[in-house]
């Protein structure tokens, strides 16, 4: 496995858990082999040092000098719009769809649901409608009259269905 994002300065990562879970940070400096010094000027994250285990490295990259003052790390975060950049990645559009279906109501659901069903059958009515339009071209098809090709059996003429009889009426038990 080859990796492509690599802890450096100036890594934008994503926050899994802890008391700033779901923000981004910088990476200003790293301290030692488990904990770096972040900065998170435009997401509300003040200058930490924080472990690498809640940091998630995202494919954002901002240059700036080592140990760079909060105010240059700034500049570098409004320049590169990495906020707009992120939003418009998969990776925040899942977490965002998993945190509204999460806050959704019961009536929520139900909607969905609904929709759901609505959807599913207008599908299935025009695969139908589909398949019918085959069979009928295929019908219309003069066919080759002698073997049916290899591997698949004629198809057999459907049987002519026979009048249903009225059910006799039943006699009726005398009522004591």
């Amino acid at each position: 496995m080859v990796f492509k994002r690599f802890v450096e300065i100036g890594r934008v990562a994503f926050i899994s858990f802890g008391p700033h879970a779901g923000k981004l940070v910088a990476i200003v400096d790293v301290i030692d082999q488990n904990r770096a010094l972040v900065d998170g000027p435009c997401s509300g994250v003040r200058r930490q040092a924080m472990p690498f285990k809640c940091m998630q490295l995202t494919d954002f990259v901002l240059k700036f000098p080592h140990s760079a003052r909060q105010k240059c790390v700034r500049l570098a975060w409004e320049k590169e719009n990495i906020n707009e950049k992120w939003s418009a990645t998969r990776w925040a559009k899942k977490i965002e769809a998993r945190e509204k279906k999460a806050k959704m109501t019961d009536f929520d659901r139900y909607k969905v649901m609904k929709a759901k069903k609505m959807r599913n059958r207008i599908i299935k009515h025009e695969m139908k409608k589909l398949q019918k339009r085959i069979a009928a071209k295929k019908a219309k098809k003069p066919g080759k009259a002698g073997k049916a090709p290899k591997g698949k059996k004629p198809e057999k003429a459907p049987k002519a269905k026979k009048p249903e009889k009225a059910p006799a009426p039943k006699a009726q038990k005398a009522q004591k």
